[in-house]
């Protein structure tokens, strides 16, 4: 019998993200909190956004919005990665990058855990910016998807390529 695998994955789903943006420049556009503060949230490049509004407090509440439309729509928030206020000007900026892909040291700590207190008989590859796992046994693979979702990373996992 062959084995059985699928792979351990950080990755943004840019569509919803996209929408999450959507709706939070939508909101900011007609909440009456908003108005008059410069309040605005765009892209910045391919895996970053900026947020800019005319004071920190207002930045940061369209930054809590923005995380509010991503959980909404079943993205992670450890996806985020926002800096603190900085003032530009009159105006007081948050640049947000988006993480995606697993490093190679926290691919070892995934694979230590695994290997560690995972199911015998279950291999861990590391391939590029994702995780292998393979074994013969399929609630063996799903022992280790929730050994996974337990442990508590500082990225998003998704699980992908199930076989």
């Amino acid at each position: 019998m062959a084995d059985s695998s699928f792979d351990i994955v950080s990755k943004i789903d840019r569509q919803e993200v996209d929408n999450a943006l959507g709706q939070t420049a939508k909101e900011i556009a007609t909440r009456y909190d908003f108005r008059g503060t410069n309040a605005e949230i765009k892209w910045n490049g391919e895996h970053a956004i900026e947020i800019q509004a005319s004071a920190d407090d207002r930045a940061n509440a369209i930054l809590d919005v923005f995380k509010g439309k991503l959980i909404k729509r079943n993205q992670s928030l450890k996806i985020v990665d926002a800096s603190e206020p900085r003032q530009s000007g009159q105006l007081s900026k948050i640049s947000i990058t988006l993480k995606e892909g697993i490093s190679s040291e926290d691919a070892k700590k995934v694979s230590k855990l695994i290997r560690d207190e995972g199911p015998k008989g279950v291999k861990a590859q590391i391939q590029g910016d994702e995780l292998r796992v393979s074994s013969k046994s399929r609630d063996d693979l799903q022992a280790v998807q929730r050994l996974v979702q337990e442990a508590d990373y500082d990225f998003a996992v998704q699980f992908t390529n199930y076989r």
